[in-house]
């Protein structure tokens, strides 16, 4: 029954992340949120990944500063997720503790977008991202259980609620966090981490690792785009 739920899980997954259609969130910020200005270049294609170029930061110190802060908030978020995964696969006694970790994660990374977009913005990136973090939880409790319904039910959850998170990202820098790159990089970071959690679930431990690896190189690619995003946008805080 597992294997077969897991097997559901990732044709959801497929099926999800190559759904190209509208947004369905509701209260997405515009790029006049907070008084919110666009003064940061346009990130033009580049060749990359995402299409995003990473030029246009100039590393003063504060820019480094930030960048680094920045990183490191997203390096949180991927590493105790992981660390909620094999908590919660294996029902260890740590989970609840872990999973209060994970969640205060949400919390900073809100607080980090404040002295830029505002005590609301933040606030709903966090509401955002906390909801990210318990439609995961769910997905995983639903695999393990056998539940092919709520598998099915939680991973359209998942993938609409990362589409409403890059509307929000686009909506509020829209010069630099274009809504399709943003999506995309959502998207991305989504399938990676079901990979790792089905490979977790079935223990194929190799494959888990292997997964996490690049998760933790696209969770730099995201933090960097974030970074940059804001430098362009509010040069003059960084000066």
């Amino acid at each position: 029954m597992l294997a077969a739920v897991l097997t559901l899980s990732v044709s959801v997954w497929v099926a999800c992340s190559n759904d190209d259609g509208s947004d369905p969130g509701e209260d997405v910020p515009t790029a006049a949120v907070a008084g919110v200005t666009e003064t940061g270049p346009d990130y033009a294609s580049s060749g990359g990944d995402q299409g995003m170029s990473h030029d246009s930061a100039v590393m003063t110190p504060a820019v480094a500063e930030f960048h680094d802060a920045m990183r490191k908030l997203w390096e949180d978020h991927v590493t105790w997720t992981r660390l909620f995964i094999v908590s919660a696969v294996a029902d260890l006694p740590d989970s609840p503790a872990t999973t209060e970790r994970l969640l205060q994660n949400q919390t900073d990374i809100g607080d980090a977008i404040k002295p830029f977009y505002g005590e609301d913005a933040g606030n709903q990136l966090t509401v955002l991202l906390k909801e990210h973090i318990t439609t995961a939880a769910t997905l995983l409790g639903a695999a393990k259980a056998g539940d092919s319904a709520a598998v099915t039910a939680s991973s359209a959850s998942w993938y609409d609620n990362a589409d409403r998170i890059a509307a929000f990202l686009s909506g509020a820098n829209p010069d630099n966090w274009p809504e399709s790159d943003a999506t995309a990089m959502m998207r991305e970071h989504l399938d990676l981490t079901l990979e790792e959690a089905v490979a977790h679930l079935t223990g194929d431990y190799a494959t888990d690792i292997a997964a996490y690896d690049k998760i933790h190189v696209q969770i730099l690619e995201m933090a960097d785009m974030l970074s940059d995003g804001i430098v362009a946008q509010f040069p003059e805080r960084f000066e």
